[in-house]
């Protein structure tokens, strides 16, 4: 038999085979830092981009080159959320023995996983790469970050800015690189030949990852659906509403796409929520909104992240100009009432719904439709309601009396995680229900020794306590 010929590698597979020998080379020179060397180095990392003028730089750039949202947004998320997220993990163990269970006589040693393939959507480019590139260095990997094309600058500017953080402190740039001409087959690539997969960006992208055959970590569709029932404060909610609704323009898929409204605050809701910026649409207005949100029944991604003048000019009607937000009412849900999916923009749904019970059936019906698994959220005082909702929606998130999107993904104000990559679980289509940080980016050896004492096994009558008075062929 002759010698096979080598499976000739397409450009696209050697340009990110030579991408992944760098970032695989500098990872090595970290396998063994500290905990000390890591937590310099993520803090540099983020002190590189979140300073008050190249904060502002990063938000007025990736404005101008995506042409979404909003500076505001943007300069929030750059300057506030990367040192939330900072915060959030830089007091944890990373490196060597990270947990320890006396009961079980378990020792947990964390371990890095390599380089990581990340993949930042267009909507959050300016700090997805930041937040997963310190997630990824502090399990003490690379990682390599594929940007949507649409925001290939904002992403290769902010890399580099970390990368001449990582230079400052000592080790080598290539822990983190910006794919810097990102295509369909580049992107592929990368998923293919990393050691893990972190994947945020729209459904299709993230079905890609979880069929690359490398172990990824995706994000189920968003579709918030928000309760507000007979014991909410009503000024709270609809303020929390609106910033929630309004935030980067809705950029984020976890802004509030529809609000359930008990009957017997509905009316009061309304007028607090027109207060609050909101505009509640005509039925022509619908049909108008309706035409131009869905184009023979596709989506149309130029109405994303836009603010509610522009959408409504697309529409053909105009607005006041205090309208900051767009209230669509609604009952029907799935494909022939698409104001009950995913919109990521400023227009959200409202319902009327009797009582927690009707909420939660009409919530989970709503994200059956889209966004099963990912997040809902309840304004209300009533710890039977929402424990009742908590149970009994199929979602990996209840946020409480809280603006769903700036809440879910972690927040100074609770106890979430701070991430921009949330897991939907099974409902989603995942592999976790986690607000994913570097925790989900290491390897763990488990050391475990003798017991003191061997654990006994209890007489049948003790264990099949439970069953033995069943009848059983």
């Amino acid at each position: 038999m002759g010698v096979e010929s080598p499976v000739e590698m397409s450009p696209a597979a050697l340009k990110v085979q030579a991408l992944i020998e760098r970032s695989r080379k500098a990872q090595a020179q970290i396998e063994h830092y500290t905990q000390a060397q890591v937590d310099e180095l993520i803090s540099t990392m983020v002190w590189a981009v979140a300073r008050p003028e190249v904060a502002d730089k990063i938000a007025r750039f990736t404005v101008e080159e995506t042409a979404l949202g909003n500076y505001e947004g943007k300069y929030l998320k750059i300057f506030r959320k990367t040192r939330a997220t900072l915060f959030d993990i830089i007091h944890d163990k990373s490196v060597g023995v990270i947990e320890e269970d006396a009961e079980r006589n378990l020792v947990k040693i964390a371990k890095p996983i390599g380089v990581i393939g990340a993949l930042s959507p267009t909507t959050n480019p300016e700090a997805t790469p930041v937040i997963k590139a310190i997630s990824a260095v502090k399990g003490r990997n690379s990682i390599i970050v594929a940007p949507h094309p649409r925001a290939k600058q904002t992403n290769k500017m902010i890399c580099d800015y970390m990368r001449e953080a990582i230079v400052a402190c000592g080790a080598p740039a290539d822990l983190v690189i910006s794919i810097d001409t990102p295509e369909l087959e580049t992107t592929a690539e990368l998923m293919r030949q990393c050691d893990r997969v972190l994947a945020t960006g729209g459904g299709a992208m993230v079905t890609a990852a979880y069929s690359s055959g490398t172990p990824a970590l995706g994000v189920g569709v968003g579709n918030a659906v928000i309760t507000v029932d007979d014991t909410a404060d009503l000024d709270e909610a609809s303020e929390k509403i609106r910033i929630s609704k309004t935030l980067d323009l809705a950029a984020s898929c976890s802004s509030d796409n529809s609000v359930l409204a008990f009957e017997s605050v509905k009316d009061t809701l309304l007028e607090k929520l027109q207060a609050e910026g909101g505009y509640i649409v005509s039925p022509e207005e619908k049909a108008l909104l309706q035409a131009t949100m869905w184009e023979d029944g596709h989506f149309n991604t130029r109405i994303v992240a836009q603010s509610a003048a522009t959408i409504a000019g697309m529409a053909g009607f105009t607005l006041p100009e205090d309208v900051s937000f767009l209230i669509v009412p609604e009952t029907g849900v799935g494909p022939d009432s698409p104001f009950s999916g995913e919109k990521l923009s400023i227009v959200m749904a409202f319902y009327t719904v009797k009582d927690i019970d009707a909420a939660i059936a009409l919530t989970n019906a709503i994200q059956s439709y889209q966004g099963e698994g990912h997040s809902c959220g309840i304004y209300s005082y009533n710890d039977e309601h929402i424990m009742k909702f908590a149970m009994n929606t199929k979602t990996s998130r209840v946020m409480v009396n809280q603006p769903q999107a700036a809440s879910n993904s972690g927040n100074l104000w609770n106890g979430m995680r701070q991430t921009f990559s949330l897991g939907c679980g099974s409902w989603g289509g995942n592999s976790t229900n986690n607000n994913i940080t570097w925790r989900d980016l290491i390897n763990e050896t488990w050391v475990s020794r003798p017991l003191a004492v061997s654990k006994q096994l209890p007489p049948d009558e003790e264990l099949f306590a439970l069953a033995l008075n069943k009848k059983l062929a």
